[in-house]
């Protein structure tokens, strides 16, 4: 078997994320990879905190911290969602760690040897009150545009048009405030992307029949337009240090890397980060470095970094001249909107990640993300729409199967898995029914449809309910009651083989259900198509509880409360 290597598109440091970041990155991931691993892959799912670049400095500011003071705090307080949304990372790294740092510089090396690296002069914003260049977002004004006064020098947010600093009225430090600015010369490095641009397009060529039509339509659009030569330095006191050895003069001005030059690299860094801490039994190059036959590398990130990944990235990995791992399939998202609008963490539209978790347990908004993902265009996320989701699916289908069966069974036939008689006609229909669905639960899951895998879990589920409806142990046990019995024992193994295959979707829930049985051997990792057929996984006599409900089933109250706290209404 290939291993696989999976990453997802690095959280910025500033502020916690949106469901909008989770289902278009990690949750996806996560889901991918916890499925990989029940198949028997040997998986390594790696994301770390993006650290540098001119916000994480703005937002320290604000707070009154060292800026790495201030990124250590937000780096554990976004592993802390995370852990909260029960996301398997193997390593969840940091880009200001001391790894990336000599990757990214080791990077740049070799690219300024094969001839990929020019130093440019430049006309930038200086601030002589702040004695130090201003990086476009450092400076602050008026947008020409729309009026917006607090527009940022690369970007007004509020009529979203790409700026220049030199565009803005009335320009004004975003450190000190001071209008007292000037335009002088100074010097950064370049990556020459427009040598490299043949080789890229050659290369993404290669992954037209691979890729989602999403990431290889964005790719050739940016191709398309032509790859232009990139500054990659920046005059920030927080970043990667150009080394030295190599840019004395720059590194003597304090010269970083920009960020977007070495937040991919810490996809490698982090690996490092995770072998660092067992050096004896991890290699980190062993999946980064010579490996092409050998790994399987599956990204995800929403579509607007899909141009990063799928051209920037690979040009400065083409650049370097040695073989390091290039991403095999791009897993690209739309995005999801709240109510038709973006969702704005400056603007604190739409529910955060951390706020979702004081609602609801992360299975809530697991489940629901998934389920609509937007893949093939935008979802809007709507409080209606998750509360029928989860009442629907959740808390009646697969919820109020594993409660009505076990609560029966204790209380007709005590705290053991009946016997019951022989399986018949409906059991064997249900056994094919259910191999059928998985195989089809396996081919999505297998090509990261993870709206159609959904579909095909929720449609496990019905599967349960059908045969129960069908069976109707509640007036078979008046007539038949080895029959009743037969039917309890036969649910008992869906609600195990739900137990399993639900696991990468609702992890908690899913671990809830197989302890609901007391199998002396339960290492099954996965459902064989036998076994699924079968439907003998927990034999008569196993010892089982009742648990707690499921899934609560949301109220008009709740659905009213939750419109009031965070805005319900069409953009």
């Amino acid at each position: 078997m290939a291993r696989h290597l999976i990453t997802s598109a690095l959280p910025y440091i500033n502020g916690i994320k949106h469901l909008g970041n989770m289902v278009g990155s990690m949750l996806p991931a996560d889901v991918y990879s916890r499925y990989l691993r029940q198949r028997g892959h040997d998986v390594l799912y790696i994301c770390a905190t993006d650290e540098h670049g001119t916000p994480a400095e703005l937002a320290a500011k604000e707070q009154g911290l060292p800026v790495d003071a201030f990124c250590a705090q937000a780096h554990d307080a976004q592993k802390a969602v995370y852990d909260g949304f029960a996301l398997a990372f193997d390593y969840f790294g940091r880009s200001s760690s001391a790894e990336n740092r000599d990757i990214t510089q080791h990077f740049a090396r070799k690219l300024n040897e094969n001839g990929f690296i020019e130093e440019r002069a430049i006309r930038q914003v200086y601030s002589p009150t702040d004695g130090r260049f201003l990086p476009d977002r450092y400076v602050e004004g008026t947008c020409p545009h729309c009026g917006y006064d607090k527009a940022r020098g690369d970007q007004c947010e509020n009529c979203t048009r790409v700026l220049d600093p030199t565009d803005l009225i009335n320009p004004r430090s975003a450190i000190s405030g001071s209008t007292d600015l000037e335009v002088r010369e100074t010097k950064h490095l370049f990556l020459l992307q427009s040598k490299l641009e043949n080789e890229v397009r050659e290369w993404v060529a290669r992954h037209d029949k691979d890729w989602p039509q999403l990431a290889s339509s964005i790719a050739h659009k940016w191709l398309t337009e032509g790859l232009h030569d990139r500054a990659i330095t920046r005059d920030l006191d927080w970043g990667v240090p150009v080394p030295a050895d190599t840019w004395p003069e720059l590194a003597a001005e304090g010269k970083v890397f920009y960020v977007w030059f070495d937040a991919p690299i810490e996809y490698l860094g982090a690996t490092k980060e995770w072998a660092d801490q067992d050096p004896e039994n991890r290699d980190w190059k062993s999946w980064w470095y010579d490996v092409d036959t050998d790994v399987r590398y599956t990204q995800f990130m929403a579509k607007d970094n899909v141009p990063f990944h799928t051209v920037m990235f690979p040009a400065t990995e083409l650049g370097v001249r040695e073989p390091w791992k290039k991403v095999d399939f791009v897993k690209a998202f739309n995005w999801l909107t709240y109510y038709g609008g973006k969702f704005s963490t400056s603007q604190k539209r739409g529910v955060f990640t951390d706020q979702a978790l004081e609602i609801l347990p992360a299975d809530y908004w697991r489940y629901f993300l998934i389920a609509n993902a937007p893949e093939s265009d935008d979802s809007s996320f709507t409080w209606e729409h998750f509360t029928a989701t989860v009442n629907k699916d959740l808390a009646d289908t697969l919820g109020n199967f594993v409660n009505r069966v076990l609560s029966f069974s204790r209380k007709r036939f005590g705290d053991d898995v009946p016997a019951g008689g022989e399986p018949g006609e409906a059991e064997t229909r249900l056994g094919e029914e259910i191999t059928r669905l998985l195989a089809e639960y396996e081919e999505h899951m297998e090509a990261l449809q993870f709206r159609k895998a959904a579909a095909a879990l929720r449609a496990l589920w019905s599967a349960g309910n059908s045969y129960l409806e069908e069976k109707a142990p509640w007036l078979e046990i008046k007539t038949d009651k080895d029959g009743a019995a037969l039917t309890l024992r036969t649910a008992m193994n869906l609600i195990h083989l739900y137990s399993v295959v639900s696991e990468p979707f609702i992890p908690a829930t899913a671990k809830t259900m197989r302890e609901a049985f007391s199998l002396a051997d339960d290492t099954a990792a996965w459902v064989t198509p036998e076994s699924a057929k079968s439907l003998t996984s927990v034999p008569a006599g196993t010892p089982f509880t009742v648990p707690p409900v499921l899934f609560a089933k949301l109220t008009d109250e709740d659905l009213e409360t939750y419109k009031e706290r965070f805005g319900g209404t069409e953009q």
